[in-house]
């Protein structure tokens, strides 16, 4: 086989990945958009355990749906808040806690090499470096190797207030373009540059203030 074959299998198989990953996430976005509709129901005596039933499954969806990346798993906790009100506020809030947690300690547990062999299959050579360059590293070695080649003046900035960076990241508008708050997490766990007790303290944070003030004021700020 001569060079130029074992390159364009490499790309297909690159190819394949890409095409298989994009087609569990547009089944996972109908699931979520089928639970839901789910959620759309009368509150009655007669389906009092239908409710309860599908409350708790919801709840459970919503934690396993935010875990994934690009994935718009947060609608099904806003949805539960709107429709339930503040009794629920703290089941969400659990939930989302259990969901990105999820995603963070999914992404620690990923070796480095596979991150490596998924680089150079699509052809990302100098990530692959820098990836076996920082595997053997403890975590301030790491962050002492990735602020030393940070060529932008505030890739050092966020690398040292990294907490703060993703508490921020959690909350601002439009994160699901990098992945929402899954694609975060897993992101900081692959990263390993956040402590478990910090990333968790973070997070604990981060996600309180919607079902906080749910809790307070109500949930006509969501629906409004």
């Amino acid at each position: 086989m001569t060079e130029a074959d074992l390159a364009t299998g490499i790309r297909w198989r690159a190819i394949v990945k890409v095409l298989v990953l994009a087609a569990l996430l547009v089944l996972l976005n109908f699931v979520a958009r089928d639970a839901l509709e789910a959620l759309d129901f009368k509150i009655r005596p007669s389906n009092e355990d239908a409710v309860h039933r599908t409350i708790m499954a919801s709840a459970a969806l919503y934690a396993l749906l935010l875990a994934v990346p690009f994935v718009p798993g947060a609608e099904i906790g806003i949805a539960l808040m709107v429709m339930l009100g503040p009794p629920i506020a703290v089941l969400v809030y659990l939930c989302t806690l259990a969901g990105l947690s999820t995603s963070f300690v999914i992404g620690r547990l990923i070796p480095i090499s596979v991150l490596v062999r998924l680089a150079l299959d699509f052809r990302l050579d100098q990530t692959a470096r820098l990836l076996e360059a920082i595997e053997p590293l403890n975590q301030n070695q790491r962050l002492d190797l990735l602020i030393s080649i940070s060529s932008k003046r505030f890739l050092p900035w966020l690398l040292r207030y990294r907490y703060l960076a993703l508490a921020v990241a959690l909350n601002v508008p439009g994160n699901y373009l990098v992945g929402g708050g899954g694609g975060i997490a897993l992101i900081a766990g692959v990263s390993r540059v956040y402590t478990i007790p910090g990333f968790l303290l973070t997070v604990v944070l981060a996600v309180s203030p919607v079902p906080l003030a749910v809790l307070i004021f109500g949930t006509g700020f969501l629906s409004g």
